[in-house]
């Protein structure tokens, strides 16, 4: 039995797309035929226009305004209410929200702000879309579009992406907050406030500092105030013949009675080096409140100074003292006086005139 070099092949029935992919070729292709009586109609209006008929271009102008009209107004009115709807549901719940984060105390006010801005950016976009959905377009495909434009984006401000993601590092991770006083690479002040972008501190001179997020979490930092107890160092120095104990007593005696200082964790004063030209000591004061580190320094300063003149302890400057055992060299130079019984040194002949 030979075989037909050539056998008709039954084609198989064509398979059944999903209904959603259906209900999308149907929006597509009513998008396409609309754009396409669009461009028709306006192609007919130029045309008109260049041949001078006025009348006709009046009435296509009315006819497509009337048609666009009957398509768009039943679309815009179910947009409106759709906006209306879930705007109304959106103010509820962040009303909600906002009431709720308030209320939690051991919320960081940092997290709040970043939960309640996160809510905004969502929700608004979420009601975007439902609107745009309305117009029978595919928000899908605008989606995908943004995602891509998002890419870009991002590769083109990486920088912003380094400090967001660095914002949101230090909100959760909460190395600093907002009232904290803190010292970055030896700038000294207090955070006011912390964004996605950047980090705000008010310091000693009330000036405001924005450091970037990125730096904040990179450099060296300080936190003085997240343990509630500071200690505070105040440096001294006294000279080689007085005695530590002495000076200890004095300077004790300047913190008493001071109500800024924790009762619990009393003062104390130690020896810290034995330097070249005087006794270095150290003064420690416990502080209830961090916050008032700086002007406590300031003050202790001043009181241990005055308390050591007071009580006539030397607080010495640095200098030198040069001891010379034999000193012949210097005898015929009249630098030393002379011995006792000796004769004083004649002054030398002066040369002859020449």
């Amino acid at each position: 039995m030979l075989i037909p070099a050539f056998q008709q092949v039954p084609t198989l029935p064509p398979q059944v797309a999903p209904d959603s992919l259906a209900l999308d070729s149907l929006a597509l292709q009513d998008s396409l035929d609309t754009l396409g009586n669009l461009s028709r109609e306006v192609g007919e209006t130029g045309r008109l226009i260049m041949e001078g008929k006025w009348e006709l271009v009046w009435a296509q102008v009315y006819q497509s305004s009337a048609e666009i009209a009957v398509a768009f107004v039943p679309k815009l009115i179910s947009a409106v209410f759709v906006f209306l709807i879930f705007y109304f549901l959106y103010r509820t719940f962040g009303s909600l929200l906002e009431r709720l984060l308030n209320r939690r105390r051991t919320i960081d006010p940092g997290i709040r702000s970043l939960l309640l801005k996160s809510y905004r950016v969502f929700g608004l976009t979420f009601i975007f879309m439902m609107v745009l959905a309305n117009f029978d377009i595919n928000v899908t495909a605008l989606l995908a579009g943004f995602s891509i434009v998002g890419v870009a984006v991002g590769f083109a401000a990486k920088d912003t992406l380094e400090n967001f993601i660095s914002g949101v590092t230090i909100l959760l991770d909460k190395p600093f907050r907002v009232g904290d006083a803190i010292d970055i690479e030896g700038t000294y002040g207090t955070v006011e406030e912390i964004t996605l972008r950047s980090t705000r501190m008010r310091t000693l001179n009330n000036e405001v500092m924005v450091m970037p997020n990125i730096q904040m979490i990179n450099q060296r930092l300080i936190n003085h105030t997240m343990r509630g107890i500071l200690r505070v160092e105040v440096p001294f120095g006294i000279a080689y013949k007085e005695r530590p104990q002495e000076a200890r007593e004095v300077v004790l005696k300047t913190a008493e009675g001071d109500p800024r200082l924790r009762p619990d964790l009393p003062p104390s004063v130690v020896v810290t080096k034995l330097n070249d030209s005087s006794v270095d000591m150290m003064l420690y004061l416990y502080l209830k409140d961090p916050k008032q580190e700086v002007p406590v320094r300031f003050e202790y300063i001043e009181r241990v100074r005055e308390a050591l003149r007071r009580a006539d302890i030397e607080i010495p400057f640095p200098h030198r003292q040069l001891f010379i055992d034999e000193a012949k060299a210097f005898e015929k130079l009249n630098l030393l006086p002379p011995a006792a019984g000796a004769e004083p040194p004649t002054a030398p002949n002066p040369p002859p005139d020449a």
